[in-house]
């Protein structure tokens, strides 16, 4: 394609000189506040500077890159505006370039940076946080820092551009016997998942722990079942189709459940209402599935929870005396019920959870590199159709898994 004077210092897709060589602008996928909607109209390509690197930071060179749900919701400016957002805090650009899973090259790194090295094959997570924070700097947990942000979408310079910034902590080594895109399609979701699933103790899953799995079939909870089947644990899948199944079980469930046959989803009726006995029926009949599921009747420790709304209720109601309920979305709502009696005299946990430290994400990286964790791409796709990719998202018509769209690498399969 032709350029303009201004743009001359570009490399198109898949150009690669040598590593340090960095071009003054570069090709992304861009979302502007006067496009917020549908995200296949948001999400444009356009070419803008290489950001500038901190002296913690690192460019990567970008191969290939994951599709999440956050950035549909930066396509949508709900339920925050992203763009608004980081202006407010005092960043001058007036886009969002986003993206926040990737593999690729690292290009160029800060003068602080000696734990990456220019030319390394690596992934991103996308736990970012300010290196100065005091909470960080006094060794607690930095996903508990007031200054956390999710990489690639609370920030910008993502993995839908030609050149991403990261800081060096949130470099990882990739995984040699995978693809490009199937590496850029898993680190947030697995990461997450395993935060979820092991960074909670005593809530944590061991050897023959039972453990349900909402959207099970999804990018989030296909690496949730293969995290609890790597520590031993019985994953129950909960799908929504039965053409799920199959995926399901290849992947580490003991069994299933078809949400749809059950019809008490929503929010839970007052407990004085007749409504209430008709919707305690439903939520027996649930728990009853799952012991079906296991061979044996045995709960849930553990509720791996992103539904929210319509579907807490019951996650309270079937966890294990003791268990807990660990959610880290809200697809269907963000306004729960609850039957409290429950709760409180069965002494059950509800935890809140949010990406990852570097030590989880390192973890669930290893389990990769192991081979006991498949990144379950599902779908491939180009640079340009990276709106198309989260259209389908938001139309809920994505397959199973995970997508990713090539962005340097040229082809499928390199």
């Amino acid at each position: 394609m032709g350029y303009t004077p201004a743009e001359k210092e570009i490399y198109d897709l898949g150009d690669r000189p040598e590593p340090g060589t960095v071009p003054q602008k570069m090709h992304a996928f861009v979302v502007r506040q006067d496009r917020f909607g549908e995200p296949e109209k948001a999400w444009q390509r356009e070419i803008i500077d290489v950001p500038q690197l901190g002296p913690k930071d690192v460019l990567v060179y970008v191969m290939a890159t994951g599709i999440n749900y956050n950035n549909v919701w930066a396509a949508l400016g709900y339920p925050v505006d992203v763009i608004a957002d980081r202006q407010k805090k005092g960043e001058p650009e007036d886009f969002h370039a986003g993206g926040s899973d990737c593999s690729g090259i690292v290009w160029a790194v800060g003068d602080e940076v000696d734990d990456v090295k220019v030319g390394e094959e690596v992934v991103v997570h996308s736990g970012w946080w300010e290196p100065e924070d005091p909470w960080v700097l006094s060794g607690k947990d930095p996903m508990l820092a007031s200054s956390v942000r999710i990489w690639g979408y609370q920030t910008n310079y993502g993995s839908y551009c030609q050149f991403a910034r990261a800081q060096s902590h949130q470099i990882q080594k990739r995984p040699q016997h995978l693809t490009w895109e199937q590496s850029a399609c898993y680190l947030l979701c697995a990461s997450t998942a395993y935060r979820m699933l092991m960074g909670w103790a005593p809530h944590i899953v061991e050897k023959d722990d039972v453990v349900l799995v909402w959207g099970a079939a999804g990018g989030l909870g296909s690496l949730a079942l293969q995290i609890v089947a790597a520590q031993g644990g019985k994953a129950v899948g909960v799908i929504s189709d039965e053409s799920k199944r199959q995926f399901c079980l290849d992947h580490g469930a003991v069994g299933t459940i078809n949400r749809k046959d059950f019809d008490h989803w929503g929010k839970m009726p007052d407990t004085n209402s007749q409504e209430w006995g008709q919707w305690m029926k439903g939520a027996r009949g649930f728990g009853k599935a799952i012991w079906d599921a296991v061979g044996e009747r045995k709960s849930p420790k553990i509720v791996f929870e992103h539904p929210g709304e319509a579907t807490l209720p019951t996650s309270g109601f079937v966890c294990d005396t003791g268990g807990m309920v660990v959610i880290c979305a809200g697809t269907t709502g963000y306004n729960i019920t609850m039957d409290l009696r429950y709760h409180w005299m069965m002494q059950k946990r509800l935890q809140g959870s949010h990406l990852s430290n570097d030590e989880q994400a390192a973890a669930v990286n290893q389990l990769v590199l192991d081979k006991k964790i498949d990144p379950c791409l599902s779908g491939t796709y180009s640079f340009d159709e990276i709106g198309v990719a989260h259209q389908m998202m938001h139309d809920n018509k994505h397959p199973s898994g995970n997508m990713a769209c090539l962005v340097n690498a040229t082809q499928k399969g390199e």
